[in-house]
């Protein structure tokens, strides 16, 4: 019980921690990714696990990294671009 919770938890802050790593600049405060990760991999469990019915442990993962992961793309913003010259003056 406490590794199909401790799992997706673990799995979720990895994946923050690869977001807040390589794309810190597109994204909002650190708290808000850090929790969206793991929430966002627990629900992710839940879901699979309720798709595919206990003992699909390796699906459940799967269902936790790719659902963390949408999440943790939901918070990106477009990358900062300089609008200078575009516009007539």
């Amino acid at each position: 019980m406490l590794f199909s919770v401790l799992a997706p938890v673990l799995l979720g802050l990895a994946l923050a921690w690869a977001a807040d790593r390589r794309l810190a600049a597109r994204l909002p405060a650190r708290p808000l990714v850090y929790l969206t990760g793991p929430l966002g991999a627990l629900f992710g469990t839940w879901v699979a696990g309720a798709s595919l019915g206990p003992g699909h442990v390796l699906g459940s993962l799967t269902g936790a990294t790719l659902f963390g992961g949408v999440l943790l793309s939901l918070l990106l913003r477009p990358p900062a671009r300089r609008l200078r010259g575009v516009l007539p003056h």
